[in-house]
Order: C-alpha cells, then sequence, then structure tokens
C-alpha cells in the first residue's frame, strides 16, 4: 500500500504546484499584454543611427560611388527616411499611450487592490508618453536641418506646452529644459544663456548635439570651435556608419544567406527524401520515465522552484539585509527585475539569479532521473571532435530569415506591446562595461547551456515516448517560449526553439543548438548595446 500511497500524495503536490503556477505564469502573460515592447526603442535608436551617420562625406570616394552607396544605405534622402521611421514609432507609441491611460481610467485610486497595477500602468504610460517626447524632439532637429525652421519651432512649441501643463517626471522635465534651450537658439533674435553649452553637451547626443553647438558658434561667431566640430561629426558619422551597417546590413546579409539556405534544403528534400537534411530521423531515445518525471522536473523543479519559490527567498534575503541596515544596490519584485540602485547591482542580480535557478532546476532534474541511471549515450550527448561548429552556425543562417519573418508579422499583431524581457531593455541603456559583460555571460553562456540541457537535452527526448519527434520538438519549444512569460514573444521564441530541437535532432549533439542558441543571444546583446550607443 505504500508505493501507491506514496505516489498518490506526489500527484497530489505535483497538482497543486501545478496549479500555484498556472495563477503565476497566466497572472505574468495577461499583465504582459499591457507592456510595451523594446522595439519602439530599437527603432528610434537605429534611426538615430540613420541620422549620425547621413553626415558622412564619402573620405575621398568618387562621388558615383559615394552617391551610390548612401542610396543603397540612407534611400534616396536620409532625412526624409529618418522622419518617416520617427513618425511611424510615435503613431505606435501615442496608440499604446492611449491604451494605458483608458485601462489607468478604469481603475479606481481609492481601491487598495488596484493601487499597485494603477501605480504600473502610470509608470508606464509615463515612460510611453516619454518616448514621444524624445521623437518630437528629434523630429523639430531634422526639420531644423531640412530649413523647415518654422515648423520645426511649431514642433518644439507643441512639445513645451504639453509638457508645462502636464508637468510630467523628471525624464520629461530634462526634455522640456533642452527644448527651451532650443526654442531660444533658433528664434530671432537668438538667445544664448551661460548654460546653454552645459545644456546641449549633457542632455543631447550624437548628431543632434552636433546641430545645436553648431548653431551656438554660428550665433556666437566662434569660427575655430566650429570647425573643429564638422570635423568630429565627420568622424563620427563614418564610425556610426560602421556601427549603422553591423547592425543592419550583417544580419540583412545573414538573412539572404539564410534564405538561400532554406530554398536549397527544401529542394534537397524533395529530391532526396528521406536522405535529405530536413528529413527528421526516428527518436533515438530509450525513455525510462514517464509523464510523472517530466511533470516533477519541467513544473515542480524550473517552474515552481526555479521561478517562484527561489525568487521568494532571494526577496526575503533583501528584506533581511534591509532591516538588517545594509543597503542592497539590486531590488526585487516577483519573480522579475526591477530598477535598483546600480546597474552593476542589476546585471550581478540577473546573474546570480540564473545561475542560482540553473543549480535548483538541474538539482531537481537529477533527483528526479536518478533511479534511472546510468543512462544510455544518447542522452545529454556531447562530442567535440563532430560537425556541431557547422550545425549550430548553419541553424543560425536559417533561423534569421525565419525570425525577421516572425518579426514582422508580431509586429503587426502585437503593435508595440506584448512585454519584453526586461534584460532587453537594461542592455539597450546600459553603459557600464562591467555590468554589460555581466549581461553577456548571462545571456550567451549561462541561459544557452542551462536551457537547452533542460528543453532539449530533457524536454524533448522525454516526449518522444508519447509523440512523433516533430511533435516533441513543438510541444517543447511552445513551453520554452511561454516560460520567458512575455506573449510577445511566444510566436518567435517557439520558432526559435524548433529551430535549436531541429539541430539537436539532426547532429545528435548538444553543442550544436547551445551554440545556435549563444550566437542568438550574443549578437541580439550586442546590437543592443551598439543600438543604445547611438540613441539620444
Amino acid at each position: 500500500m505504500k508505493a501507491p500511497l506514496s505516489m498518490t500524495f506526489k500527484r497530489i503536490v505535483l497538482s497543486i504546484l501545478t496549479f500555484i503556477v498556472a495563477l503565476e505564469m497566466g497572472a505574468s502573460l495577461i499583465s504582459s499584454l499591457g507592456e510595451p515592447q523594446v522595439g519602439n526603442q530599437l527603432q528610434l535608436y537605429q534611426t538615430d543611427l540613420l541620422v549620425q551617420a547621413s553626415e558622412w562625406d564619402g573620405s575621398g570616394l568618387p562621388d558615383n560611388e559615394v552617391q551610390q552607396f548612401r542610396n543603397a544605405v540612407f534611400g534616396e534622402d536620409a532625412l526624409v527616411s529618418a522622419t518617416e521611421q520617427y513618425q511611424e514609432v510615435r503613431q505606435d507609441a501615442t496608440a499604446g499611450l492611449g491604451r494605458f491611460q483608458k485601462r489607468i481610467a478604469a481603475l479606481s485610486a481609492n481601491d487598495a487592490a488596484q493601487t499597485a497595477r494603477r501605480q504600473a500602468l502610470i509608470t508606464t504610460a509615463n515612460a510611453q508618453q516619454a518616448l514621444i517626447d524624445q521623437i518630437d524632439l528629434r523630429v523639430g532637429m531634422v526639420q531644423i536641418q531640412q530649413e523647415k525652421i518654422d515648423q520645426a519651432i511649431a514642433t518644439w512649441q507643441r512639445l513645451a506646452e504639453r509638457q508645462q501643463s502636464e508637468q510630467q517626471a523628471n525624464a520629461s522635465q530634462q526634455h522640456g529644459i533642452v527644448v527651451k534651450t532650443l526654442l531660444e537658439l533658433w528664434q530671432k533674435p537668438p538667445i544664448v544663456r551661460p548654460e546653454t553649452a552645459d545644456i546641449i553637451n549633457s542632455q543631447l547626443k550624437g548628431w543632434f548635439r552636433y546641430t545645436a553647438l553648431a548653431r551656438l558658434y554660428t550665433v556666437t561667431n566662434q569660427p575655430e570651435p566650429l570647425a573643429a566640430l564638422v570635423a568630429a561629426e565627420r568622424s563620427e558619422a563614418e564610425r556610426t556608419l560602421i556601427q549603422l551597417s553591423v547592425v543592419g546590413l550583417l544580419p540583412s546579409l545573414g538573412a539572404l544567406l539564410g534564405t538561400a539556405g532554406i530554398i536549397a534544403l527544401v529542394a534537397q528534400r524533395i529530391l532526396r527524401g528521406q536522405a535529405a537534411i530536413l528529413a527528421v530521423p526516428e527518436p533515438q531515445w530509450s525513455v525510462p520515465w514517464d509523464w510523472e518525471t517530466i511533470w516533477q522536473v519541467v513544473v515542480g523543479g524550473f517552474l515552481f522552484v526555479g521561478q517562484i519559490a527561489l525568487p521568494l527567498v532571494l526577496q526575503l534575503g533583501l528584506s533581511l539585509s534591509q532591516s538588517a541596515a545594509l543597503t542592497p544596490d539590486i531590488a526585487f519584485a516577483g519573480g522579475g527585475l526591477v530598477l535598483g540602485l546600480t546597474s552593476r547591482g542589476k546585471a550581478l542580480y540577473s546573474l546570480v539569479f540564473y545561475l542560482l535557478m540553473a543549480a535548483s532546476t538541474l538539482g531537481v532534474l537529477y533527483w528526479s532521473v536518478k533511479a534511472y541511471l546510468p543512462l544510455s549515450q544518447d542522452w545529454f550527448r556531447i562530442k567535440l571532435w563532430s560537425k556541431w561548429p557547422l550545425w549550430g552556425f548553419g541553424s543560425y543562417l536559417v533561423a534569421l530569415p525565419l525570425m525577421l519573418g516572425v518579426a514582422l508579422l508580431n509586429q503587426h499583431i502585437w503593435q508595440g506591446q506584448g512585454g519584453n524581457n526586461p534584460i532587453l531593455q537594461l542592455v539597450l541603456e546600459e553603459r557600464d562595461p562591467l555590468a554589460l559583460g555581466m549581461f553577456l555571460f548571462t545571456a550567451a553562456v549561462a541561459a544557452p547551456v542551462f536551457e537547452e540541457i533542460l528543453f532539449r537535452g530533457f524536454l524533448l527526448p522525454s516526449l518522444t515516448r508519447y509523440m512523433p519527434i516533430w511533435g516533441a520538438i513543438g510541444l517543447s519549444s511552445l513551453i520554452f517560449s511561454a516560460a520567458h512569460l512575455s506573449f510577445s514573444e511566444v510566436l518567435p521564441l517557439t520558432v526559435l526553439g524548433a529551430v535549436l530541437g531541429f539541430a539537436y535532432v539532426r547532429s545528435q549533439n548538444l553543442l550544436s543548438s547551445i551554440l545556435l542558441h549563444s550566437t542568438w543571444n550574443s549578437v541580439t546583446m550586442i546590437g543592443l548595446f551598439l543600438l543604445g550607443n547611438g540613441g539620444y
């Protein structure tokens, strides 16, 4: 009787944990519906790079080659293209702001249960408004460069009036100071104050700073600083052009190669049938455990212990440190990262949390399967001397066009909403090298190793006991995407998970999917850093 009773008790416990996990994941996913994506910020920063690089003077190349290159990179008119992109981001942000304001109005300010949610929505709405303010500031600068002085002044005056009437948060107040300074510089006659140069240098970046300083030096008749500024701007434009190429042109080239690869693979599948690369072999794993072990590892280990219990323990630890008069430089809420005192603290928390989550989940995995040890050599296979680099990088190229297509579809579906991993926004805004290094290690090493062991090494093969190999790839990919707790990421991460699963199944080597996963995360992080450095 003991075995059936213990089994019944185990199932009851797992059912309770599943209920708790379902509530927590459901709440997180529903909450993500109202969160903005980082995509608008990315497009904004990429447009900033475009404007900065448009000042490139050709570096001594023949005029016809320079013009051809400029047309290929910037289009017929870089500033017109930039204005269109700014307005596109502004429209999405305005629509998102309207949705947030409606949701705020629907919540009662006097209901204690709704206070926290209402305040979170107000914070998000303020961030959207700040984004709109940034765009209006930029559009005015572009209009100045296009010699549309009256339009620029009108744009800035509307921005100044809105900020003055709404009295928004500090970020918008800073924009208000900049707008006032710009209006004074371009009015007739211009007004230059002692603090004008300091405001420009501290509040503006890149092309926007150069443009404002050029106006300042012109109206104050400073030819030597103006000449030095022009030379510095041309040098910066050349550097930014390289930066823009890395961020935009190289992924596009990779996507073209990946598209050609997909066409070749499909053609080979048609011609060679089961001998083709796309032909997935029959499952090679003998699965000794049943669905309860899978349930125990994924729900009990990864989702409950790793993403619910562990965060609560860390939160308790932080509360104790605060009560002991210590000053932590990170803050924690729920299961995610929130704003802390230092960027290094956020990065360190992210890394430590991820390592602890991996250790606890893999501990549950080992405890769950130790009765079946030793496993056959097909499980968790790592072969150093094989073609795993080819599988990893080749799969990355194939994933590029698929993910770009999904990104376009996703943008149409979610229109800038649906949430994102909070680390993306942190990396985009980060400037500290040590913090960036910790974020990069978390994304490029810790996450790929742990997630591939769990989702591809354990979950995918385990599911083949109950379904065909393609079904196991699809279901494990869906669970992989849902575990990231963001509705807008479900579709793209399911596609990426399917490519990761295919690479593992075909290569029979975890190093292949780890390399693909690491490459994807690394390129994403580097792109965010480059875009952030070119932003306002």
